[in-house]
């Protein structure tokens, strides 16, 4: 199973395409209603195909050109931005389930073991732009996660995290100091592993995204891979198994327990 987040929300499918049903019923040409709404013919056209999200303002103008009657409007509560994004959601509930969590991050420090400021600093850097309200609760979603660390003291945790990630700087000097102490505090769970792979790292897998192998259970093992715009999350055994070796090989080039943590300390001293 290889699931990727190349679709768009079928919300914006399906209502775009109940907007093109009664235009077309309603003998409206899409020039007319592109006009009435004030939008450009391509720009209606990627709303109806679902390619982007219809607005309200085109809601509204086609409800009342088509003689909808609150039938079209009546979408808009179903377009609203998900509290979580779509694309990591089957990941979710694999993890909340999960007895082992292994990962590896090149860039940006687990979401698990991040602090709410260095959450908002990356969210708030997103593009597309997305607004506070559902920044807050991807936040709280987040940090509501962050319970499996410590409510779930047999879940074992084992994190690889690519210097770089410590030095990129998220949110400013005072963020990032707080950041690292907080990976300092986390690193005192009897559940939790901490490992830093040093920057001069001489592999080429560790420049390739971020990977996360989780095991259920019944002992079903899963492998999700992040991306520049590419999320997958993989059950084939045999893509699992290499993906496995990847990250043991990582893990084996990673600093020790002890090394990690005076390598935080030391990145601290510096900011």
């Amino acid at each position: 199973m290889s699931i990727e987040s190349s679709q768009p929300p079928m919300a914006w499918r399906y209502c775009g395409n109940q907007i093109k049903l009664w235009r077309t019923q309603a003998g409206v040409s899409r020039e007319e209603l592109a006009q009435e709404a004030n939008y450009g013919y391509e720009s209606l056209k990627s709303m109806e195909q679902g390619r982007r999200r219809p607005s309200l303002r085109l809601l509204q103008i086609a409800d009342e050109m088509c003689g909808a009657k609150g039938l079209l409007l009546a979408a808009r509560d179903y377009l609203q931005p998900e509290r979580v994004p779509s694309h990591v959601r089957e990941f979710l509930d694999i993890e909340a389930e999960a007895i082992a969590v292994t990962s590896y991050e090149p860039l940006l420090i687990p979401g698990l073991l991040q602090t709410e400021p260095y959450m908002w600093a990356i969210w708030k850097g997103h593009w597309p732009p997305v607004d506070d309200e559902s920044l807050q609760e991807r936040v709280t979603h987040r940090l509501k996660r962050q319970e499996k660390l410590t409510h779930e003291p047999s879940v074992a945790f084992t994190y690889v995290i690519y210097e770089a990630a410590l030095r990129a700087g998220a949110g400013g000097q005072a963020v990032m100091k707080d950041q690292l102490g907080h990976l300092l505090n986390r690193t005192q769970l009897r559940n939790l592993s901490l490992h830093v792979l040093p920057i001069d790292c001489c592999a080429t897998d560790h420049l390739n995204g971020a990977l996360t192998l989780m095991e259920t259970p019944n002992h079903q093992h899963y492998a999700y891979v992040e991306a520049q715009s590419t999320f997958v999350m993989h059950s084939d055994a045999e893509m699992v198994s290499h993906l496995t070796k990847t990250l043991n090989m990582l893990s084996r080039q990673a600093l020790s327990t002890q090394e990690s943590a005076e390598l935080i300390r030391k990145v601290m001293a510096e900011l």
